[in-house]
């Protein structure tokens, strides 16, 4: 069953497979997932699947925490009404957004959650969304935008990582640099154990991707200073187990699935991608 939810829906009960939520990325809307529901329908018969029609096209460029708040009111009963739980595909800024609600809802039972090609350690490069949103700009100079009062209302600006004014992304960032915290956040050990309530991170990403810069971003490296690409266990936010990289881990419960050939519009759309990365966490 696919059901696009503009506003909370009950999708009721499957023996045997737990309810999937998918949420979209940038510039997108629900119907761009047919393709996945259809795989995700054919090895799971029976799964109840929900889309939301919720900050599609241009108002997904409205602020991640309005964002976060919006779904979160739209999942939360779909939550209620699983008893075994739910997983969690998103995709690209979905996947910041889902963050946002596994870190701020105490009582979530998502079992895995899925991040497909998503910016998780931000953003920083010269793309084709970029050239379309700000056109004067370039990645060396977006600072000056992005690390304004007014900047922080586009969502991109809220996932904005450069990693040669780090001093202002941190002091700038109402979102990202919070959920890492990197900027002091009071509730950091609340939304750590909050976040910790995942059963399984899969991390899905690959350097065909063409949109998230680095690439590895979607797996939790970044650049350093020089623009060198730091991978996710040599990264301070997993070193110092910020927000539970290192504790999932520990677990046995965090999992990278990279592709190579993969562009970014194509990776909920590609078979292989869904049968290698994605389906066996769909139980």
């Amino acid at each position: 069953q696919w059901i696009c939810c503009p506003k909370c829906v009950h999708l009721g009960k499957v023996i045997g497979y737990k309810p999937v939520v998918i949420v979209h990325g940038l510039f997108d809307s629900s119907g761009a997932f047919v393709e996945l529901l259809r795989f995700i329908n054919q090895s799971h018969p029976g799964t109840n699947v929900s889309v939301f029609d919720l900050f599609d096209r241009s108002s997904s460029l409205q602020p991640l925490w309005k964002q976060v708040e919006g779904f979160k009111a739209a999942i939360y009963p779909i939550m209620q009404n699983a008893a075994n739980g739910v997983h969690f595909i998103c995709y690209s800024q979905g996947g910041l957004i889902c963050r946002g609600i596994l870190s701020t809802l105490p009582d979530h039972n998502v079992h895995s959650f899925i991040s497909l090609s998503s910016p998780q350690a931000g953003q920083y490069g010269d793309t084709n969304y970029l050239k379309y949103l700000f056109p004067q700009f370039m990645k060396f100079n977006l600072f000056h935008f992005c690390y304004t009062s007014v900047g922080q209302r586009i969502s991109i600006c809220n996932f904005w990582k450069d990693p040669h004014h780090m001093d202002m992304y941190v002091n700038s960032s109402d979102y990202l640099a919070l959920l890492n915290s990197e900027r002091t956040n009071p509730n950091s050990t609340v939304w750590k154990k909050n976040f910790l309530r995942i059963k399984k991170l899969v991390l899905i990403g690959g350097p065909d991707d063409g949109v998230i810069t680095p690439w590895q971003s979607s797996q939790f490296g970044f650049y350093d200073d020089n623009e060198t690409v730091v991978e996710i266990k040599d990264q301070d936010l997993y070193l110092r187990d910020v927000f539970g990289l290192k504790t999932l881990n520990a677990r046995g419960d965090l999992f990278l699935c990279s592709m190579a050939g993969v562009e970014h519009i194509n990776w909920h759309s590609n078979y292989t991608v869904f049968n290698t990365c994605i389906e066996k966490w769909l139980v």
